[in-house]
């Protein structure tokens, strides 16, 4: 059974690959495999088939920047009127609120090429739009991906966030493991992430703070 799920999961992604224009490998950059912490759930299998160029990265850190403020009002403007018919109100001419940052980052994701898969009990997968790996202290490398939707957002088994964003279509995992392979991963679907600015990539701004929901093996 594990062989025939293999097998069909070899299909779709060769096929998905082909839809979006990119080559099959048989060995991804990085595969791993993590089981949901303090969970009897079946494990995930991750794929990282390539790294997240530069250009590719720039539209999510830009999602991340606060928006520009609105224009000041012309000169001898009258102000808005409220309520119902004016122009800041239901139904008026006014200009469209902003997105929120997790809207934002949740469109740009969607737009990212397709990087890699992460694999649960069933042939198809979770998306990975953004793949990124770098060296932490003592020698503990650090692996940041976001899928393009939440991930066990319908499983009992799966840690919710309680205070995940309404309009947030993606999960950001932030793995750590040792040179033996073995870590730990937290994951968020809240917009609570940050710019490194040396690295200028993202990461969970308060990771040590995030319970721990996967652990991770070569």
């Amino acid at each position: 059974m594990i062989g025939n799920s293999h097998s069909v999961r070899a299909i779709f992604l060769a096929a998905t690959l082909t839809v979006f224009g990119m080559a099959y490998a048989d060995e991804p950059d990085l595969r791993l495999r993590a089981t949901v912490a303090g969970a009897k759930a079946a494990p995930l299998s991750i794929e990282v088939l390539r790294w997240s160029t530069v250009a590719e990265r720039a539209p999510l850190l830009a999602a991340l920047a606060p928006p520009p403020p609105p224009p000041p009002p012309a000169a001898g403007a009258a102000p808005a009127a409220p309520g119902r018919g004016g122009r800041a109100g239901r139904g008026g001419r006014g200009a469209a609120p902003p997105l929120s940052t997790a809207a934002r980052l949740s469109a740009a994701v969607k737009a990212a090429p397709t990087v890699g898969f992460i694999w649960g009990d069933g042939p198809t997968g979770y998306g990975i739009k953004y793949a990124w790996r770098e060296m932490a202290d003592d020698n503990v490398s650090r692996v940041v991906l976001i899928t393009d939707r939440r991930v066990g957002a319908h499983s009992s088994t799966w840690p919710q966030a309680a205070a995940a964003a309404a309009d947030a279509e993606f999960t950001v995992l932030e793995l750590r493991f040792d040179g033996k392979g073995t870590g730990a991963g937290k994951a968020s679907s809240t917009t609570n992430l940050i710019v490194h600015p040396a690295t200028q990539s993202l990461r969970l701004e308060a990771y040590a703070q995030e319970p721990v929901s996967l652990e991770v093996s070569r």
